[in-house]
């Protein structure tokens, strides 16, 4: 695969060359992690071998807990890989759009959405994604209403798709004089990140062709030899005349071109309208639809609702620590 990357012809189709990259790339990850998965298994070996050699004659060691970390980092890669595996839905290889969106609640609301920006800032940074922060739209007093964060590189969407819903904080506000405890709402969604350059294949089949001779300046040859064409889409009833030129092969080609330019804005207004749709899938930002509970008092703990998962360790998860929760969901999503 890498000797036909490095073809002199590779590039002469773009398209083809991406998706080959692209491909060749999910190869890699799976050769070059099953090779790390095989070197720290060897390690482990040998870190076993000697420490029971020392047990054996007696001698206290050390080795016990090299040994225990080396299980602890080999088990983490064999549970990245198989979190990995378990991204296979259409759009999971994409990068990935996350919205924020402040309830109600005014100040304390946004500035828990600006923590929650913080946190999945953190999380993109973390698992090597290029991370753009815009469409910020900052609140009267402290924090953000919502912004948008973007996240470039393979499989975002994929890890990223846990996080939607609406998400609890519970904590004494630091925006309340009586220091009285508060409950906030944020709501999250995520979107594939989708290449605008879509692709129009069609079937010639699906084509009715029709020439006739055009009228209008051009000469005696416009007038008198058919020239004009005209192409119906069968499938979706699009019809295009062509008059361009003289020459009935060049407005042949002209008229496929502006039919395809149909057929894409047809493709940008599905997507639209499944977007739509995805957004209508938002709940109320209320108690009753939340999906994870961030609680810094009375005690610490952050719990997602649909999984079970929970840690103590809340400065960790705020400070983008999430791969945990979104394995847990990818692993009840794959029971469904």
């Amino acid at each position: 695969m890498t000797a036909r990357s490095e073809a002199a012809d590779f590039w002469e189709n773009p398209k083809d060359a991406e998706q080959f990259l692209k491909k060749l790339s999910a190869v890699k990850y799976w050769v070059t992690t099953i090779d790390n998965i095989q070197r720290e298994l060897d390690d482990y070996a040998v870190l076993e071998m000697m420490a029971q050699e020392e047990e054996e004659n007696g001698n206290e060691s050390q080795m016990q807990a090299e040994v225990a970390w080396q299980e602890k980092k080999m088990n983490g890669l064999i549970e990245e890989l198989e979190t990995r595996s378990m991204l296979g839905e259409e759009g999971d290889n994409l990068g990935a759009l996350l919205k924020i969106n402040s309830g109600a609640g005014g100040t304390e609301s946004n500035d828990w959405s600006a923590m929650l920006l913080r946190m999945y800032t953190r999380w993109g940074e973390r698992n090597g994604y290029k991370v753009n922060v815009h469409e910020v739209l900052d609140g009267d007093e402290a924090g953000i209403k919502s912004a948008v964060v973007e996240f470039e590189g393979e499989y975002a969407y994929g890890y990223l798709k846990s996080e939607s819903g609406v998400h609890r904080l519970v904590r004494i506000s630091p925006f309340n004089a009586q220091g009285k405890r508060q409950t906030t709402f944020s709501s999250v969604f995520v979107y594939p990140l989708v290449d605008e350059s879509i692709e129009i294949v069609i079937n010639p089949s699906d084509l009715e062709w029709d020439t006739f001779r055009s009228s209008g300046a051009g000469g005696q040859n416009v007038n008198k030899v058919e020239t004009g064409v005209r192409v119906r889409h069968i499938p979706t009833g699009i019809m295009v005349e062509n008059t361009e030129t003289r020459s009935q092969l060049d407005n042949r080609q002209n008229a496929l071109r502006i039919l395809k330019s149909h057929l894409y804005e047809m493709e940008l207004e599905k997507k639209r309208q499944k977007q739509a749709e995805l957004e209508g899938q938002k709940k109320k930002i209320e108690w009753g639809s939340q999906i994870r509970s961030y609680v810094l008092h009375p005690y610490k703990m952050v719990k997602d609702l649909r999984t079970g998962y929970e840690t103590t360790d809340t400065t960790a998860v705020l400070d983008g620590d999430l791969n945990e929760f979104m394995r847990s969901y990818l692993l009840l999503e794959t029971k469904k």
